[in-house]
């Protein structure tokens, strides 16, 4: 079903000349290699029940490098077996070693939720495991069961920096005996966020020297061009790349579309966001699961109503279509994730909230209603339709802006570009200076001022003229009544909140009519 409605895209009157390229990516086989020699027997037996008798050439390689105690990250598509690289040998430890701990991060709450189940779902048949999430939703009772108990803690950098490291001494079974860190959707750590966790991860390090251990860090990334130097310059440790992926892939077809001129001496097109949810409902009226990116919540919003009220007219049931944005509810998001996996939900509208891996199940198809602003992006966003080894394809509709418009008229480029570097800048004295605090806070600094790799004793004499630090003994103590890290925010450079005020009331009925502005953006 899915070809046909692919020729009939191609070759109607309506849509076949609005297409500007295709291109076809053949499917592969799969490049497997045996258990590893050294997998507990209780691991294999949990694998095989869930099917799996055979890892993927790049599970067994992460698998060899971490048992040799290097450091590792695994750059390798969308739907690849990422997870089971580094939760094998997490779960490997832990049977061998039931006092092991292990601290897994994810850039959003909802990954961690997803990969709680996953891994709960993979340990059925294993010893009681004691594995929880902590974030800011969980009670402040299950936090002190999760201090004392958890041998698998996975939360966020915002959980770590402001609720586990300045609570260390809480935390000390956990720094004595962490033993991996594993950090998930590396590639999301770039600019201001990326520059705030590298130093927030010199401060794990600095607290696990202190309680006398030293992790191993396990990383995945979605494909960008510097994977192993962006590794590195977060923790600070030499890494092993491993970029052959050899998972299975199905056939794959990638049109770019752009909406049909209605207006030529104007240059004026259809709007992008009918012709995107046109082309949504012609899937998923012949029941094809099919997922559609959205550039703003706005956006998301328009489409969902389109597309639900193309459905309802052929199927007579639009709630098989559901929305997925920031500014849901928890449980809302929840319900349409297990929705999705289901089957019971066809048909998902999104912002870029669902291009990090969470599982949403197989879809078949994916419509970019715009270009998602990089080409990393880009694959991410159509990656997430053909998750298995059956055939898909990801149609990108441009928007009228120039940039779209350049990529659906050189289809050469769009197609040959590598991915973007992921850029980072840990030295920031803006960013460094805060995390400064933080760490005196946490521990005091001794005379040989280190802070990873670096000197900061002139930063730290600084802190000291500002009253917040006092030297003595050799050592610089934390001296100022408050808490550093509960006003630094690691999205952004500064915490400062705006209020933005209408001025352009021009009179009395105007300016007394309360106007609430939902979002601006601050460029």
């Amino acid at each position: 079903m899915l070809g046909e409605i692919l020729d009939d895209l191609l070759t109607s009157s309506s849509t076949g000349p609005c297409i500007t390229a295709t291109r076809h990516f053949p499917a592969r086989p799969a490049v497997s290699a045996p258990f590893p020699v050294g997998l507990d027997p209780r691991l294999a037996a949990a694998l095989r029940a869930r099917g799996i008798e055979q890892l993927y050439e790049h599970q067994a390689r992460v698998w060899d490098l971490v048992e040799k105690g290097r450091h590792v990250v695994v750059v390798t598509p969308t739907a690849s077996g990422k997870t089971l690289c580094y939760n094998l040998p997490v779960l490997q430890a832990l049977l061998r070693e039931p006092d092991t701990r292990v601290l897994y991060l994810f850039p959003t709450k909802a990954l961690a939720q997803d990969q709680l189940a996953e891994l709960e779902q993979l340990a059925t048949e294993l010893p009681e495991l004691r594995m929880f999430t902590y974030d800011g939703d969980t009670p402040q009772d299950a936090r002190r069961a999760v201090r004392a108990r958890a041998n698998l803690v996975l939360t966020n950098p915002d959980m770590l920096h402001s609720g586990i490291l300045p609570h260390h001494t809480k935390w000390a079974v956990l720094f004595q005996n962490l033993r991996y860190i594993v950090i998930d959707e590396l590639h999301a750590y770039r600019g201001v966020f990326g520059s705030h966790l590298a130093n927030v991860l010199r401060r794990l390090r600095r607290v696990c020297l202190h309680y006398g251990s030293a992790p191993q860090f396990i990383m995945a990334s979605a494909t960008i061009a510097n994977p192993r130097e962006l590794a590195s310059r977060l923790t600070g440790e030499s890494i092993d790349e491993v970029a052959e992926s050899g998972a299975p892939t199905g056939d794959k077809l990638f049109v770019c579309y752009n909406p049909p001129v209605v207006n030529r001496e104007l240059g004026i097109r259809a709007p992008y966001l009918g012709e995107a949810a046109r082309i949504a409902v012609r899937f998923l009226r012949e029941k094809i699961a099919t997922i559609v990116f959205a550039q703003s919540r706005l956006a998301t919003e328009v489409l969902l109503g389109a597309i639900k009220g193309g459905v309802a007219d052929r199927t007579g049931d639009a709630g098989i279509v559901r929305g997925y944005r920031g500014g849901y509810l928890p449980t809302r998001r929840r319900a349409v994730e297990r929705g999705l996996r289901a089957g019971e939900v066809l048909g998902v509208v999104s912002t870029n909230a669902l291009e990090l891996g969470v599982d949403i199940g197989h879809l078949d198809a994916a419509v970019l209603a715009g270009y998602p602003g990089t080409i990393a992006s880009l694959w991410q966003q159509a990656g997430r339709a053909g998750r298995r080894s059956d055939p898909s394809v990801a149609v990108f509709v441009a928007t009228s802006a120039p940039l779209d418009q350049f990529m659906v008229s050189h289809p050469d480029y769009l197609f040959g570009s590598p991915p973007e570097h992921a850029r980072i800048n840990p030295e920031n004295p803006h960013i460094l200076v805060n995390h400064l605090k933080c760490a005196a806070f946490e521990l005091p600094f001794d005379a040989a001022a280190r802070f990873g790799a670096l000197e900061v004793g002139g930063s730290l004499r600084a802190l000291e003229e500002a009253g917040l630090l006092h030297q003595a003994g050799g050592r610089w103590h934390w001296t100022s009544e408050s808490y550093p890290a509960d006003h630094i925010s690691l999205r952004t450079v500064t915490s400062d909140n705006f209020l933005v005020i209408d001025t352009t009331a021009r009179d009395a009925q105007r300016a007394k009519r309360r106007q609430i502005i939902a979002e601006v953006d601050w460029k």
